[in-house]
């Protein structure tokens, strides 16, 4: 079991930027895959960005060249820098775990992006 908290979420106005971080309550080496996942209102929540054990990172297409996925294992945390921000980024953005066929969510954290 893992318990993960997100942190870093508010309003920021386009083309601005904002670090997303998720907490792990316990050590992230044994872990397949971290990611993160938005869900926007009346819309399926879908994958952002993930950064797999082996270091490799993949991007939804919508934010590649602006999200950057990075991990501090010392520190037990997954980051999500996110650059020159749009307004269809806004979202709920939930960090998620997976080790084998388990998945752990965070709560989420709400960014919206509006002038």
């Amino acid at each position: 079991q893992v318990q993960l908290v997100e942190s870093g979420g508010g309003l920021v106005q386009p083309g601005g930027s904002l670090r997303l971080s998720c907490a792990a309550s316990r050590s992230i080496f044994n872990f397949d895959a971290m990611g993160w996942y938005r869900q926007a209102p009346g819309k399926e929540r879908e994958l952002v960005a993930i950064i797999r054990s082996a270091g490799s990172t993949s991007y939804a297409d919508s934010v590649k060249g602006r999200f950057t996925i990075s991990r501090n294992n010392a520190k037990n945390t997954v980051y999500l820098q996110m650059n020159s921000l749009k307004p269809e980024d806004t979202a709920v953005y939930y960090c998620n775990f997976r080790r084998y066929s388990t998945d752990y969510w965070g709560n989420g954290t709400l960014v919206t992006v509006s002038s």
